[in-house]
């Protein structure tokens, strides 16, 4: 029995990246001789096994064959005579193929080091093409690695597209989809992740609402990149440098989609496109069953972020409005990250990327003003029910006009539509 450290722990340690999690492969062992050691299967589709000190993951080698659709119609084999290089021939990438020995010798048979050095992600073997998830794994890693300085080999890329024609994609579940976009839009470079696979022409089947922005015009005094699809991925980016948070990222990613429902006898013009917007983004969250706190900051920002960029246009009990609508005093962090998209939106055109953003600092504000108003000092007037209400709102609409008061003088920044 040998014991290999393999994938991301020893590709991420060569890239000179924290090692997170670490995957141990067993060659030449059956599933008793681990149980006998004291490790505990997990393994539903084939024998995983935890350490019984580390609990780290212990898989036994397996070669695997296709026999249907999909990422789940595969037939593995496991068992003491498959070797190292051909359990290493089943994964996906190059810099993913590579084993170290409790020695610290790397085995590297298909020369993923030279790839870790030359930068590319790129398949091992052709039976790349038979696990369709890997087109969004592609796509993940890039968005990863980008910033590293990372591509896709041409090849890779056309197996992708091979991949995308057969109509494997429609096979994946919603739930992995989902997850692998999640967690690409809190990659290092988010954007990348959608850039690959519409290279590849996974977006239009992933996901058609967002696929369907690109080509369509904005008006250019507004938008100088002109493009709707390439103002979306610049607003994702802008929010990856503004945030962590999935629901921000999120939200950016999808906040003009309404913009590819307008008509397109107006355009370049998108009048109403933020409650054209709500549609496709609710379709887009139920088909991948987005996590409802994920939805609904997005479904806020759609609907709203043109409130937020016409801010000093409002009127007090507007405002008052627009911090109730994103539930702002109760869960004043949504409204903070309704305020975060909005500003990468903002921020998401042709020569705005460090543009101030005031209309945040005075929202926030307003919202601070608000959550200030004492309501026990309404109570202690001797006000009941509805009228607690309707002095609440008025007070609340009075301290944000004080706060708009003190932003009067300042120069009101250009319409972000």
């Amino acid at each position: 029995m040998q014991i290999y450290q393999v994938g991301g722990a020893v590709r991420d340690r060569l890239l000179g990246l924290p090692v997170k999690d670490r995957d141990w492969l067993v060659v030449g062992a059956r599933p008793e001789d681990l149980l006998s050691a004291g490790y505990t299967q997990v393994g539903a589709d084939f024998p995983v096994f935890l350490h019984p000190k580390t609990r780290e993951e212990y898989a036994l080698a397996r070669t695997e064959k296709k026999t249907g659709t999909g990422y789940h119609g595969f037939d593995s084999r496991f068992d003491p005579s498959v070797t190292l290089d051909e359990d290493l021939a089943r994964r996906d990438l190059t810099i993913n193929a590579i084993a170290e020995d409790e020695f610290g010798v790397l085995h590297d048979p298909y020369q993923g080091q030279k790839d870790i050095d030359r930068r590319i992600l790129r398949h091992v073997t052709d039976a790349f093409t038979e696990d369709p998830l890997r087109v969004l794994r592609v796509a993940r890693f890039l968005s990863r690695l980008k910033p590293l300085g990372f591509c896709v080999a041409e090849e890779t890329l056309e197996l992708m597209r091979r991949i995308t024609v057969s109509g494997e994609l429609q096979s994946l579940t919603t739930e992995r989809v989902w997850k692998e976009i999640s967690l690409a839009l809190l990659s290092p470079e988010p954007a990348a992740f959608f850039e690959c696979l519409r290279e590849v022409g996974a977006l239009k089947i992933l996901l058609p609402e967002l696929d369907c922005l690109f080509g369509v015009p904005q008006r250019a005094e507004y938008h100088p990149e002109v493009d709707t699809g390439v103002h979306t991925l610049m607003v994702l980016e802008q929010s990856a440098q503004l945030s962590e948070l999935l629901e921000v990222r999120f939200a950016a990613l999808v906040h003009d989609l309404g913009k590819g429902c307008t008509d397109p006898k107006q355009w370049p013009r998108h009048v109403g496109h933020e409650n054209l917007g709500i549609k496709p983004v609710k379709a887009l969250c139920q088909r991948l069953k987005v996590p409802k706190a994920v939805q609904q900051i997005a479904l806020n920002v759609t609907k709203y972020h043109l409130q937020a960029h016409r801010a000093f246009e409002l009127k007090p009990a507007t405002v008052l409005k627009l911090i109730e609508a994103n539930d702002g005093l109760r869960r004043p962090e949504n409204f903070g990250y309704f305020l975060l998209a909005s500003t990468a939106d903002a921020r998401g055109r042709l020569g705005f990327e460090t543009s101030a953003y005031p209309q945040a600092d005075y929202l926030r504000q307003a919202l601070q003003a608000c959550r200030e108003v004492d309501v026990q000092a309404l109570v202690a007037q001797g006000l009941k029910g509805a009228a607690i209400g309707e002095a609440l709102r008025q007070q609340r609409a009075e301290a944000i006009r004080r706060v708009r008061d003190q932003w009067q003088q300042r120069e009101e920044p250009a319409d972000a539509c």
